[in-house]
């Protein structure tokens, strides 16, 4: 358990550096910013690397809403819930401080610019409103669970899982950072959002409560769909 543990702390500050990092750091980059379909890569690389890593130690969940998901899909003991979302927590908070330390080295930096953190309303990339964010949040959560459901089955093709569920969480990062800057993962919405404090805090609800209510969602459907 302690191995399990501390692999999925190492795999969400690898997330939260490499997602939240590119977005920081290289998004916004006078003339070469990787933009939109950059950071969503970014996102995309850090799961389907960290899932070859350590995919064989800890399932490499690195997000509240998947270990959920996959208890209620009869697929993660439910024992094991609250220490992965604990230790999932902890270490996005810890990637997010090192890229704290990264990205305020340069002249100019603040926090103002948001440290992608997720929002609505007026904290939204596109202005969009709170009813937008939820159900955004709550249908590409649930299609995500979906997908990493599908594609671990037993009769799965075996070695291409993170392929599938990193180009997956592209896709969502492809629709969704207009929208809310793309969460889909309490983990990665907190690690950041305590460095940015006031609205970022004050938003996080959303992002806690409609990924796990998608993740809900898509485990029990999977889990229906495919007599589990």
């Amino acid at each position: 358990m302690k191995k399990k543990l501390f692999a999925e702390f190492i795999g969400t500050a690898w997330l939260v550096l490499g997602g939240c990092g590119s977005a920081v750091l290289a998004a916004g980059f006078p003339e070469l910013g990787i933009g939109f379909t950059g950071v969503a890569l970014a996102f995309g690389l850090t799961v389907l690397t960290m899932a070859y890593a350590i995919g064989d130690i800890s399932g490499c969940h690195l997000n509240p809403a998947v270990s959920v998901g996959l208890a209620v899909g009869g697929r993660f003991d439910k024992k094991e819930l609250v220490p992965y979302i604990i230790f999932q927590v902890l270490g996005g908070i810890f990637g997010a401080a090192i890229l704290y330390v990264i990205a305020s080295g340069v002249p100019g930096f603040s926090l103002d610019n948001g440290f992608a953190s997720n929002g609505y309303g007026l904290h939204s990339p596109g202005g969009y409103s709170l009813l937008s964010a939820l159900v955004l949040e709550i249908t590409l959560t649930a299609g995500f669970i979906f997908v990493i459901m599908g594609v671990t089955k037993k009769d799965a093709v075996k070695g291409f899982a993170p392929i599938s569920i990193g180009l997956a969480l592209t896709l969502i990062h492809l629709i969704s950072i207009p929208v809310t800057n793309a969460s889909v993962n309490p983990a990665r919405s907190t690690a950041v959002a305590i460095f940015v404090g006031g609205w970022a805090v004050s938003q996080l609800w959303l992002f806690w409560v409609a990924p796990i209510v998608g993740a809900i969602i898509g485990g029990i459907t999977y889990k229906i769909l495919n007599n589990e």
